[in-house]
């Protein structure tokens, strides 16, 4: 882990430095020998997507038309895994987010990048969606409830002295909570004849059901577990847990409760591919797929198919069930006639807390990727820390959508057309930045193959053709 000396174009890096400092060259970090510690970015990604898609979209889907559609669910998970891993490797290779990546080759990728993160998040839907679930078993405002909750939020992300160990233990917690109460619904909800429905799935591959609209359809693919903007968050959390090169670079802290540490010249840390730098690079890799493929990519499929199974055994022969949040309320007055009180309030309860832990995630990856834009591209030589435009952001945030709840606003239309035409053009762009940033600005030895370079290719014309889609079907309504 001692610096090298060495000239960073000698290393076979093409890092662009025309808008931001040259990388710094030193050798690849040792993975440690019980690497299991270092599980959590996976988790973090699958904990905060485990929301209204998981607990409504899916279900709702599946109380239309079954289980036939669960499919679309695996496909979405696998594309999402390749994006992330290739989002991960430039990350692992340059201790740089991908988004700095994309911001050398044009200044203000990143910017872009940061509005397309604000348009899709603008309407506090996640802290909105909470206090509903809340209220079904307090009573009370939820405009109040969910100001108390954005502010407390605001709160949790200040004041915790690193604010990724925060995240990872808040959302550890998430997925145990609903890890408990699927194992409880597995045994006392789910009927053996949606158990025996699920192979539908299999054999239904490829089909898109008449009775839902396409968009819909293809909107539930491209988003079963992150989507948007979500996916390049998974740059800032592995460099905060110390994956491969991101050890060089100081975490995010509270400016109040945590300890900085002052970043050099560069944003950017490369290594010299000698036998010893490629064969830990090959661990790192290894490792960083399979956290991927079980925290992530595992447990979202997991979570939607219990979620979609309890649909089918409770709600599915219900003719009129909202694809909102009242289908929570129709699913947790059906747990109830089908268990007892006490479950449907229990899923209410799981409901309530897993909303509010991705309300609180949606906050600390749109705030991570506005400091880290705002940081490299445009301060790089200020002496305003990271951090402390982290959590300006974080606030930022908060306190609009505290002004847009206390102005008595109710979710505006526009808001929902623009939050599903923005995530799928987000994709749209960063499949096709990351297959010439990970092509071109890697050293052969560990950029994208042929294989993976395909599968990028296929991202961008998914994400394109349901992006032209999505908004050509809104104009039309309009």
């Amino acid at each position: 882990m001692t610096q090298n000396a060495a000239d960073p174009g000698s290393t076979g890096f093409r890092l662009r430095t025309r808008n931001l400092p040259p990388p710094e060259v030193r050798d690849l970090p040792e993975p440690p020998r019980r690497m299991w510690r270092l599980i959590g970015p996976g988790v973090v990604g699958s904990g905060i997507g485990l929301a209204s898609g998981e607990f409504i979209l899916w279900p709702y889907i599946t109380s239309q038309v079954g289980l036939i559609f669960l499919w679309g669910a695996a496909l979405g998970v696998i594309i999402q895994w390749f994006l992330n891993t290739e989002i991960e490797r430039y990350s692992l290779a340059t201790g740089e987010t991908a988004i700095s990546g994309f911001n050398r080759y044009w200044k203000h990728w990143g910017l872009v990048f940061v509005l397309l993160a604000y348009l899709q998040n603008l309407w506090p839907g996640w802290a909105t969606s909470a206090a509903t679930m809340f209220s079904y078993l307090f009573g009370g405002n939820v405009t109040v409830i969910a100001v108390v909750m954005l502010l407390a939020i605001g709160l949790m992300l200040t004041l915790a002295p690193v604010v990724y160990s925060m995240m990872e233990g808040l959302i550890f917690l998430k997925v145990a909570v609903i890890g408990v109460f699927f194992a409880l619904a597995s045994v006392l909800v789910i009927k053996a004849s949606s158990w025996q429905a699920l192979p539908d799935a299999v054999t239904n591959v490829g089909r898109f059901p008449s009775d839902l609209e396409f968009a819909v359809l293809m909107g539930a693919i491209a988003f079963a577990g992150a989507g948007g903007a979500q996916n390049l968050c998974q740059s800032n959390w592995i460099r905060d847990k110390g994956f491969g090169m991101g050890a060089y670079v100081p975490r995010l802290v509270s400016p109040i409760t945590g300890e900085e540490k002052v970043m050099g010249d560069t944003s950017a840390y490369v290594f010299d591919p000698t036998q010893e730098n490629l064969t830990k690079w090959r661990r790192w890799w290894r490792f960083a797929n399979w956290e991927q493929a079980i925290a992530f990519a595992l447990v979202t499929v997991v979570t939607i198919t219990l979620t979609s199974l309890l649909a089918h055994s409770t709600v599915q022969d219900e003719s009129q069930v909202a694809n909102s949040i009242d289908f929570l309320f129709t699913e947790g007055e059906a747990l109830k006639g089908a268990v007892g009180g006490w479950f449907g309030t229990l899923f209410w309860a799981v409901g309530a807390f897993s909303l509010f832990a991705a309300s609180a995630g949606v906050v600390d990856y749109a705030s991570r990727i506005t400091a880290d834009t705002v940081k490299h591209s445009y301060l790089q030589r200020s002496r305003i820390s990271e951090s402390k435009i982290y959590f300006v952001a974080v606030w930022g945030l908060v306190l609009s959508g505290v002004a847009i709840l206390s102005l008595g606003l109710s979710q505006p239309l526009l808001l929902l057309v623009i939050s599903a035409c923005v995530a799928g053009l987000c994709m749209f762009l960063y499949s096709m930045l990351l297959l010439f940033m990970n092509r071109t600005a890697l050293p052969k030895a560990i950029r994208a193959g042929g294989f993976r370079s395909s599968v990028l290719i296929f991202c961008t014309a998914f994400f394109g053709v349901l992006s032209v889609i999505t908004i050509a079907e809104q104009i039309q309504r309009f």
